[in-house]
């Protein structure tokens, strides 16, 4: 009996380019948030460092992240920070763990459930406090 023709190669999806499904578009979004949250520490570490150069600069610049604007971009690094810290201990787990790679899906649905149930634990607090709800 002749060998079966082999199969065709997996084609990705229409309108992009990774084919990795949940596990490239996991690695995609833990880049992303690692950048953000460099970003925000670089801010963090030149708006702080005012408070020596000038106290009132330093009470100016904090001034401006009063506003609600400012209130959706913490609830977007928190969002970063949560996602990236789950992430990360899946990827520790899928490097280290024999079984990781062969659980890597699973455990990438569970990075998501415990990421919607902390944000869903801070988000309604948070956005009180922004909007004036308190």
């Amino acid at each position: 009996m002749p060998a079966a023709p082999p199969a065709p190669p997996r084609k990705a999806p229409a309108g992009t380019l990774y084919r990795g499904r949940e596990g490239m578009w996991s690695w995609v979004a833990h880049r992303v948030t690692g950048v953000a949250i460099f970003f925000f520490l670089l801010v963090h570490v030149l708006d702080t460092s005012l408070v020596r150069v000038s106290p009132e600069s330093y009470n100016d610049v904090i001034g401006t992240y009063k506003n609600p604007i400012m209130g959706l971009g913490e609830a977007g690094l928190v969002a970063a920070i949560v996602f990236h810290a789950f992430n990360g201990i899946r990827i520790i787990l899928v490097d280290f763990w024999a079984k990781g790679p062969r659980y890597q899906r699973t455990m990438l649905w569970i990075v998501v459930g415990l990421f919607v149930l902390t944000m869903a634990g801070f988000l309604p607090r948070h956005l009180m406090h922004v909007f004036g709800g308190e």
